[in-house]
């Protein structure tokens, strides 16, 4: 059986408004979160990114459903030796209810310190490294790490939960997922592609396997499609556009080649509860073991109204 979470988006709201939500996921029957760690949103329409880390200290506050970042870049902007003082710090907030996961990242938040954007198989060689880092400093040890892309001297971390903190591995492509395998303890994707997921069971992988994917609940079909056009787009950009564009002002500039009918057929809007559930079938047959839903735009209260009493049931 699948279990069903909620994906709480940095890119659209507030820190105070995302905990809000939490706390509405967990009553609408969601068993689990995940949520977003940007720098920047990917478009201006969204308007939004506040610093994830803070936002899950008030979310282990706030409620008691286990929670994921989906995900967290350790490579470039934040030195992955503070990634893993910032797991497990959320992981002890969290009473170990808390999985870290990872991914290779994207320009659009990563260059912004100046460092220069390597390619996709640089980007799997710096994560490998990372996670190595990471999961020496969760040992408790002092760890000395002289490695191709990292350097840590003389660091051991002190608050420490009282199990290592799982980590999922982002995948969207074979590599990634052979890579999830090999140095995850689980794997994450967008994607209802039941081949990548075979990639990854192949090359080795054992954890769960976490999907999402986004909706847009509405009063009509066509106000839905009017919002998620709006604010995601960018969802339906082809290839590597994803990882590369650099600033939102590029995703918008892209943006402007997916029509509203593109998004239409891509995600589940309006008020029938039937395509949700077809969405949600997708993914559990692609063998996803958890599956995490985004609704896009301000309609949070009926939206989690219509999946409690419209959905849910027929789950």
């Amino acid at each position: 059986m699948v279990s069903i979470g909620y994906f709480l988006s940095c890119e659209e709201f507030g820190p105070r408004e995302l905990v809000r939500q939490a706390r509405l996921a967990e009553e609408a029957g969601f068993e689990r979160l995940w949520i977003s760690d940007h720098f920047h949103p990917w478009n201006g329409e969204q308007g939004q990114s506040p610093f994830v880390w803070s936002v899950i200290g008030a979310l282990s506050e706030a409620t008691t459903l286990p929670i994921t970042t989906a995900v967290t870049c350790p490579t470039v902007r934040i030195h992955p030796a503070i990634v893993a003082q910032a797991a497990a710090t959320a992981a002890v907030q969290c009473e170990g209810r808390f999985t870290l996961g990872v991914g290779s990242g994207e320009a659009l938040n990563e260059h912004i310190l100046g460092d220069g954007w390597p390619p996709a198989p640089i980007r799997l060689e710096m994560l490998e490294e990372a996670v190595e880092v990471i999961r020496a400093l969760h040992t408790g040890e002092e760890v000395d790490h002289h490695g191709k892309h990292y350097t840590v001297e003389n660091a051991r971390l002190y608050t420490l939960p009282e199990q290592p903190v799982p980590i999922y591995v982002s995948a969207f492509a074979p590599k990634s997922a052979e890579l999830a395998a090999r140095i995850g303890d689980g794997f994450c994707s967008t994607m209802p592609d039941a081949e990548l997921i075979g990639k990854y069971r192949a090359a080795g992988g054992k954890g769960p396997a976490q999907g999402g994917f986004k909706v847009c609940h509405a009063p009509t079909e066509r106000e839905g499609v009017q919002t998620a056009h709006r604010l995601w787009a960018n969802e339906q950009l082809p290839g590597e556009l994803a990882q590369v564009l650099p600033t939102p002002k590029h995703f918008e500039q892209a943006s402007t080649l997916v029509t509203e009918d593109m998004v239409a057929e891509a995600l589940p809007t309006g008020p029938d509860p039937k395509r949700y559930l077809e969405s949600l079938r997708q993914y559990a047959d692609a063998g996803y073991d958890e599956v995490y839903v985004q609704q896009i735009g301000p309609g949070q209260d009926g939206f989690f109204d219509f999946w409690r009493n419209e959905v849910a049931p027929g789950v």
